[in-house]
């Protein structure tokens, strides 16, 4: 058994020279983790910025989204959970690639251990200013509004908004804050206080780490895509973290 995980590309930024390069370095990984993967989950902000109107998808990212689909189709599962990027995902990944699309955590049972899997934006303590954001962004009327902007003018608003915005593109302070202030770390020692989880697996934070967060429990983020390069894969025993050093 082996279970890749994934996090935090944001393709499409900072330009798409950039994110040209990137991208071609994680279409490499793919290839590498096919080999022996049984599953593949992507845990949000693939794309730095995503809307998906009635007919029209951004353009771009288009061997990226071929490569997904050729794994896909050799009959291994990839799992995709939104992030605060591409939090107006639809049900384009479920129709034209048979990639499931989950909009918040999800409970994942391998080989006898207990995952809680998400994105991670929004939870735990703390972030105010982000949830009720969120709240805006998530809003039916506002995905509606946005809709009547043509893709044109709304796109490049977004990416634009995205990239310099530092509150919307959720650019963080990537040093380890100690665990009472990181919210990821607070959050799961909650959820234990209810049920037994093996692992947390999140991205959002950018910083790869993996916390222990109770007894026979760890919380691990997955860092990203943009200056770590980092990893997680589960062998069937453990969970760890691992950098794609190949150019």
């Amino acid at each position: 058994m082996k279970i890749y995980f994934a996090s935090d590309q944001h393709f499409g930024a900072p330009n798409s020279e950039e994110s040209f390069l990137r991208e071609l370095k994680f279409i490499a990984w793919l290839d590498e983790v096919k080999k022996d993967a049984d599953v593949i989950f992507l845990l949000g902000d693939l794309f730095d910025f995503w809307f998906e109107y009635k007919t029209v998808v951004p353009k771009g990212f288009i061997r990226v989204l071929g490569k997904l689909a050729e794994i896909r189709d050799s009959g291994i599962l990839i799992y995709f959970f939104v992030g605060n990027h591409d939090l107006w995902m639809d049900d384009y990944f479920q129709k034209e690639l048979n990639i499931p699309v989950y909009h918040d955590n999800k409970e994942f049972v391998f080989n006898g251990k207990i995952f809680l899997i998400g994105h991670g934006d929004g939870k735990g303590p703390g972030d105010k200013g982000y949830k009720r954001m969120k709240k805006v962004f998530t809003n039916p009327f506002s995905k509606w509004l946005f809709r009547w902007l043509h893709p044109d003018i709304g796109v490049r608003l977004a990416q634009y908004l995205s990239v310099k915005n530092k509150l919307i593109s959720g650019a963080e302070d990537v040093k380890f804050l100690g665990e009472e202030n990181e919210w990821l770390v607070q959050y799961a020692k909650r959820k234990l206080e209810y049920k037994h989880y093996d692992y947390f697996i999140f991205g959002h934070r950018h910083l790869p780490m993996i916390v222990n967060v109770g007894k026979n429990s760890k919380y691990a983020n997955l860092g990203d895509w943009i200056g770590y390069f980092t990893y997680g894969v589960f062998d069937g025993e453990i969970f760890e973290l691992k950098e794609y050093n190949k150019s």
